[in-house]
């Protein structure tokens, strides 16, 4: 089965794909984890993808898709396969179509978490960091004994810029857009499947269980 996780930022993709993946003998790939192990083992398309990324440049289409390809011919890829974060574009997605087609396959289903904004806003902004010792805290999940404390230093903790909520909220927006376009894109192909992103963590997975289990499987294309 080939599947792709979708969502906004703060909506747990990740954390979704890693536990699906240990569950159905699915190969996770994120892009991320993608380029940097290609680097490390200095294949061509990862040192093609490295200096791109040194000088803070997107990888192009072209480079992704044939690394995508290289890594989905491994063995550990056989059972098949879980895309986080790929594709991030209509004309990746068309790319990959077309590639995963000319090796006799393609994409089963797209599962598109969804989470209303103001929740997300509270995932990507209630981190909060100590100055002094490094440590983090989250006013959800694990929030300081004292308000604006750190536990151990009691010192004043402070906000990353990134984490802050001009910053979060401009991120998801950029997000937003080539998401829905995506959305639309799979939701034409009758592979779309619309996921509740609410909940405990436990309850979000039984839900994408419950879309995976629908899904027909064909191992190739006619």
């Amino acid at each position: 089965m080939r599947l792709i996780l979708l969502g906004l930022p703060g909506a747990g993709k990740g954390t979704q794909a890693h536990v699906l993946a240990d569950q159905l003998g699915l190969l996770h790939i994120s892009t991320g984890d993608m380029f940097r192990e290609a680097a490390a083992n200095g294949t061509e398309l990862g040192l093609r993808a490295q200096g791109f990324m040194s000088k803070g440049e997107l990888v192009p289409d072209e480079v992704t898709i044939g690394m995508l390809l290289e890594r989905i011919a491994q063995s550990d890829a056989e059972k098949g396969i879980m895309l986080d974060g790929f594709p991030r574009t209509i004309p990746q997605a068309g790319a990959l179509d077309a590639a995963l087609w000319g090796r006799g396959s393609k994409i089963d289903a797209v599962l598109y978490i969804e989470v209303p904004e103001d929740q997300l806003m509270a995932r990507l902004t209630g981190r909060w960091t100590c100055p002094t010792c490094g440590a983090i805290y989250h006013e959800l999940s694990s929030p300081p004994k004292t308000a604006g404390r750190c536990d151990n230093e009691d010192a004043e903790l402070s906000q990353r810029a990134d984490d802050q909520p001009e910053t979060v909220k401009a991120r998801l927006d950029t997000n937003r857009e080539w998401t829905e376009q995506l959305a639309t894109y799979y939701a034409a192909a009758a592979k779309l499947h619309h996921i509740d992103g609410t909940g405990a963590p436990a309850e979000i997975t039984d839900r994408l269980l419950t879309a995976i289990e629908s899904v027909p499987v064909a191992t190739t294309e006619a």
